[in-house]
């Protein structure tokens, strides 16, 4: 059942345990359609654990999560045709060309037939890659293959996008080229933007940044809002990344789980 709710994204009192570990601690939040949201946190923080329980891979503990108003437990389903996810691991197929890619995505999805080839034309179309559609994805560059999942991640037309580090390992040209595509889409899709990035400085034009530790919100706000809650140590302008380093301080973490791993298990999923 759909609650009515402005939000795209909302999260109520959310809990996951797992045994003696609590890898998300009593979190509530919301995002607003058409906003664009930063969830930051080192690894381990429990950013993984959330970004699983609203893509309907996990099932919390305790707590509500809705999406577009489906619940995530209760609206699965629709909370799937809601998301669109971009995870920073290439999940191509490397030997289809992109229209092949695309068109396997549709049928996953259980897209209308009569509607795919002109959905994926405007797809292709949008991303400036129409021109190289029956390519092998494997023979396009590292800039058109993320442009591709972006791409991918848009074609079923979400009302939220996941994008799980997109840019991780694109030279600066490409990544400015990456986000001026992004903001283009938000502005002809009107698609919110669920943003995870280690590169702090991809969330300096976010409408609202949500920074995670140790399973607990532990700052929300808006990026000028944050950066007030900080002295920089050098007599400037704090950045986000000393706002980050203050609150979650300089310990290096381990890295839990892999975004190919999440892809996998959202592609499984869908064929339930």
């Amino acid at each position: 059942m759909r609650i009515n709710n402005e939000s795209a994204i909302t999260v109520e009192r959310l809990v996951k345990k797992y045994k003696d570990l609590t890898a998300v601690d009593d979190i509530s939040f919301s995002v607003k359609k058409g906003e664009f949201f930063a969830f930051l946190g080192p690894n381990g923080a429990g950013k993984t654990t959330t970004i699983k329980i609203l893509c309907t891979l996990v099932r919390q503990t305790s707590g509500d999560a809705y999406i577009n108003g489906y619940n995530t437990i209760a609206d699965k389903k629709e909370v799937r045709k809601s998301i669109g996810l971009v995870f920073q691991d290439p999940t191509l197929d490397n030997d289809l060309s992109a229209y092949e890619n695309l068109n396997f995505h549709a049928k996953l999805y259980g897209m209308d037939k009569s509607a795919v080839k002109e959905r994926i034309d405007y797809i292709l179309n949008f991303i400036d890659l129409y021109g190289y559609k029956d390519k092998p994805v494997k023979l396009l560059s590292g800039g058109m293959k993320r442009r591709l999942e972006v791409g991918r991640g848009l074609l079923h037309s979400p009302s939220v996008l996941f994008l799980d580090e997109p840019t991780v390992g694109l030279d600066i040209q490409t990544r400015i080229n990456m986000w001026d595509f992004i903001n283009r889409l938000r502005k002809e899709e009107q698609t919110t933007v669920f943003l995870t990035t280690h590169y702090i400085e991809e969330a300096e034009n976010c409408d609202k940044i949500a920074i995670i530790d140790n399973g607990k919100i532990i700052a929300i706000d808006t990026p000028s809002a944050l950066k007030k809650m900080v002295e920089s140590g050098r007599g400037e302008i704090p950045t986000l990344s000393d706002v980050f380093i203050s609150l979650v301080g300089r310990e290096i973490r381990e890295e839990n789980g892999s975004a190919t791993d999440r892809m996998r298990e959202f592609s499984k999923v869908l064929n339930r």
